[in-house]
């Protein structure tokens, strides 16, 4: 909820914000030729004057008397300029009709805090993303994987038996971690999710935005900001800044429903994956001064796929002596192989969502603006199998074996509410919001295998929530030839761990011997925390317990954190001639629980010809670790090279980091360079841009550190082993700040737009190459030197340098005529390495080309039919070539590098709807 302390701000500024008004004024209508176009902006050059159209694609803009440039621009479509004269008192009106864009001069705000600029004009690399044509023609259906197929700098795959991670796709811009770019919705910051991703998948020991939490039918385009913006946008923004921007249309209804499957020869039958998305938008108009609420829904559902194979290998042996039995067995059961499997794909998810873009206008263009909305999604992934004879598996309750699933609810709330005018020259703006994510783990079709038959099959594990409040004042004018925006930023962040039910965490097999008997043996009282193991499988090894696949977080792992930080900047642009722009900015961050950080740009443009600019920046940036990375601790399973450890997360102020001498969590720094030139050509446009960035002390996630109770073991390697035992777990890890990594490469744009025959042509080329590395030695502290491959081991490289690939090159071709369009394009996703410390497992897994195509045709004016695939010929990663790496021929396909996935052709059918 809202801190008393941002209502009183907020209804206070609400009331003292005085607009100034001059008496003349520039009114006007922006239309496409058939309809008004309600958001486009409207900004008269060289001064901060500026806003959008209403919901009737109306605007107005209080002046001086003067003579000024009108620039009016809307995604899609090609920027106007409009000479205009106005005199005192008077009026003066331009209606404007925009033409369909072939290329790249949409306006964007990201990268500055003061004027837009077209794409070609940014002093920084911004790609504007047109979700509602993209949706339209291409198979994607969610923001990860539309962005995915289209920006090349973004990489996003779905994970698999990744616990959590099975339903929030963790998402990388210049090959940098989820957690190294920042999301803003509306220009304000999104918060991130609860979930930290700690099992073996991109992303290790990150904390990502869920950007697929917000319906596509309600968001108008995405900017991506590829350039470092720390100094500009504050924590996170390392890589990058991607803006989603929701839309403000009215008075007509967007209905699209997209349905599909994968049609695949490695899928069962042929088929799965069974999709459906509904997603509806549509817009009211408020009072007769262009207010909007406009709103935008989805309901989601994905059936689940699966790559395994058969189980190869022992699936029933008999102890002692551990003789294999398994072809009696699958007799007996009259069973096959391919009853014993895992699911080794995409997870099953249904989900919902529901979003609100609204306006409210007061006097003399100043205006109330509130968005935000709820989501709820329910998520379904497979462990992995446990056999029948395993001592974690009941023969009672399950004969055969079975696979565990996690069940996860999702809910997400956000409400932003903010007022924004003039205060004399100055455009003031003030908000607040707030965001709200809950991840709750449910198990089921599992057991508390040291509760013997008497155990449950279902359990409630508890759950994660984070919550974050951000209160901003932003100003901005033109002073001369600068353009001058400073402001002040408070951010209230709170991180929960909710403990699970008692049968999900404890371990009922467990005693404390008080002494012997009479005879020697031991005397044993019943205690979960005890040291001494009285319930065994059959193969003699102790029985598990807590849920099988995600025991349930213990109420020593049940906290809530919070966290405030506060912040100022200034940020500055001069266009000191017509042909070169210098802009700087400072921002200065204060965090209550490690301190202060100053971060700082220059950009700077020269234009070379109308056409043709160079550009180039230079920054510094930082990343505060996260609330999750200091405080989040569990106990799970995770397979390392397919064997089984119970892993215990413990925070840096833990016994076992004491013990160990890992130092609490600092900020991650960076410094970041680019340099490119912009180039618009007749009906060509083409951006390159090369960048370098530097961080600093960049947290990961350990590999897991073990203790030892036996009698040659140290003081410290036994108090260890105690520690984990007591936790429910037999190996360690934690967050540190262990390495230092440097990134560079390159990004280039072409797009090309023409008239053909009697329909237009559009064609985009794009594509990216990236290098991370670490740099240095690992930053291990006294007590771990030697185990710097603990530390930070080869895996844990892989995962940061070659898990996403360092090339993706994009060619889309879209043709329209009449009716029909025709949508065609090919993604070349570069190659990527397994991530394994084994050098048996070691493998490059090969460059693929994955091809999409789809056709429309609009019956009516208002209903449009499209059918189409992703992934057409069916094109498949390299299977792993070592057949002990598959876990029993389960991982076919990696499921630790990410590349596009492994789910085969996907074809669909598409309806759209639009009155």
């Amino acid at each position: 909820m809202l801190r008393p302390f941002n209502h009183l701000l907020f209804f206070v500024l609400l009331f003292i914000v005085v607009v100034q008004g001059y008496g003349q004024t520039i009114t006007g209508t922006v239309t496409d030729g058939k309809s008004a176009l309600a958001g486009a902006t409207v900004q008269v050059e060289h001064t901060n004057k500026g806003g959008y159209t209403n919901a009737q694609g109306k605007f107005t803009l209080e002046v001086i008397p003067g003579t000024y440039t009108v620039l009016i621009s809307y995604v899609g479509f090609v920027p106007q300029r409009k000479p205009v004269t106005v005199t005192a008192g008077q009026t003066a009106t331009i209606d404007v009709t925009l033409v369909a864009s072939t290329t790249m001069n949409e306006l964007v705000v990201l990268g500055s805090r003061n004027l837009p600029r077209t794409q070609t004009e940014t002093p920084v690399p911004v790609d504007v993303i047109d979700i509602k044509r993209i949706t339209s023609d291409a198979p994607q259906v969610s923001v990860n994987q539309i962005l995915n197929y289209v920006a090349p700098s973004f990489s996003s795959g779905t994970q698999t038996v990744a616990d959590g991670t099975d339903h929030v796709d963790p998402a990388s811009l210049r090959g940098l971690g989820p957690d190294q770019v920042l999301v803003l919705v509306n220009g304000k910051r999104r918060y991130n999710t609860a979930l930290v991703n700690v099992n073996g998948s991109f992303g290790r020991g990150a904390v990502g935005t869920d950007m697929n939490a917000i319906p596509t039918a309600a968001i108008d385009r995405i900017e991506i900001l590829r350039d470092g913006a720390a100094a500009q946008y504050g924590s996170d923004a390392i890589a990058g800044v991607i803006n989603i921007i929701l839309k403000s249309n009215v008075n007509r209804l967007n209905v699209n429903v997209t349905t599909g499957a994968n049609v695949t020869s490695q899928a069962d039958n042929n088929m799965d994956g069974q999709t459906v998305q509904t997603g509806v938008n549509y817009g009211v108009p408020v009072g007769t001064h262009g207010g909007y609420i406009n709103f935008g829904g989805s309901y989601d559902f994905r059936n689940y796929t699966n790559r395994s194979g058969p189980w190869v290998g022992a699936i029933y042996r008999t102890y002692p002596g551990a003789v294999d039995k398994t072809d009696s067995f699958l007799v007996a059961n009259k069973i096959t192989r391919n009853d014993i499997r895992m699911r080794a794909g995409q997870s099953k998810i249904r989900s919902s969502q529901l979003f609100m873009n609204a306006s409210f206008p007061l006097e003399n263009n100043a205006e109330v603006y509130i968005f935000g909305g709820i989501g709820y999604r329910n998520g379904e992934a497979g462990g992995v199998y446990r056999l029948p004879s395993d001592s974690r598996n009941i023969l009672d309750i399950y004969p055969i074996g079975f696979l565990p699933e996690i069940h996860s609810d999702i809910y997400d709330r956000s409400l932003a509410a903010g007022i924004r005018g003039n205060v004399g020259e100055w455009k003031v703006d003030f908000s607040n919001t707030y965001g709200r994510n809950e991840f709750d783990f449910n198990v089921a079709n599992s057991l508390n295998a040291s509760m013997g038959k008497a155990s449950p099959t279902s359990f409630r594990c508890g759950g994660l929530i984070f919550m974050q409040n951000t209160t901003n004042l932003d100003f901005s004018r033109r002073l001369g030839v600068f353009d001058v925006a400073f402001g002040a930023e408070h951010r209230f962040e709170q991180y929960q761990i909710v403990a699970g039910a008692e049968n999900s965490y404890t371990d009922y097999g467990r005693a404390t011997k008080i002494g012997t008997d009479a005879n020697g043996n031991p005397i044993l009282i019943p205690d979960p925390k005890g040291s001494v193991n009285t319930v065994f499988g059959p193969d003699g090894t102790a029985r598990a317990g807590g849920a099988q696949v995600f025991p349930g977080f213990r109420p020593e792992n049940a906290i809530t954190a919070t966290r405030s930080a506060i912040a100022g900047y200034v940020d500055v642009e001069a266009n000191f001639t017509k042909e070169f722009l210098l802009g700087g900015a400072l921002r200065f961050e204060n965090y209550n629980d490690f301190g202060s950080t100053l971060n700082g740009k220059i950009t700077s443009r020269y234009k070379l010809s109308e056409g043709t600019a160079l550009r180039a920046s230079a920054s510094t940036g930082f990343r505060a670790p996260s609330l999750h990375q200091r405080f989040y601790s569990s106990t799970s399973t995770l397979f390392v090279d397919g064997v089984p450890y119970e892993v215990g997360t413990f925070t840096n102020d833990s016994r076992p980091a004491q013990l160990l001498g890992i130092p609490a969590l600092k900020p991650e720094k960076s410094k970041s360079v680019s340099a490119g030139f912009t180039s618009t050509f007749g009906k060509f446009s083409l951006t390159v841009d090369g960048y370098f960035t530097r961080i600093n002390d960049r947290i990961v996630y350990t590999d897991q550190f073990s203790g030892s109770n036996a009698d040659t073991a140290s003081a410290v390697d036994k108090e260890i082993y105690q520690l984990l035992s007591l936790a429910n777990a037999n190996r360690a890890a934690f967050f540190a700040n262990a390495i230092n990594s440097e990134t560079k490469g390159i990004d280039v744009v072409f797009t090309y737009g023409t008239r053909l025959g009697a329909g237009s042509l559009r064609a985009d080329l794009s594509g990216t190459y990236g290098y991370t590395q670490q740099v240095g030695g690992v930053m291990a502290s006294e007590k771990l030197k030697g185990k710097e491959n603990i530390y930070f081991s080869r895996a844990s490289r892989i995962y940061l340098e070659r898990t996403v690939p360092r090339e993706k090159i994009n060619v889309t071709l879209s043709y329209t005529l009449r009716r029909f369009n025709v949508f065609l394009r090919s993604v070349h996703f570069g190659s990527v390495e397994e991530a394994t410390n084994d050098p048996n497992f070691y493998q490059t897994y090969s460059a693929k080309v994955v091809t999409d195509a789809a056709v429309g045709y609009k019956l009516t004016k208002a209903f449009k039919v499209s059918v189409g695939a992703n992934n057409v010929f069916d094109v498949y990663p390299d299977l792993v070539a070592n057949p002990n790496n598959t876990t029993n021929n389960q991982f076919r396909y990696s499921r630790r590098a990410t590349q596009f996935g492994y789910n085969g052709r996907f074809l669909f059918a598409r309806l759209e709807l639009s009155l």
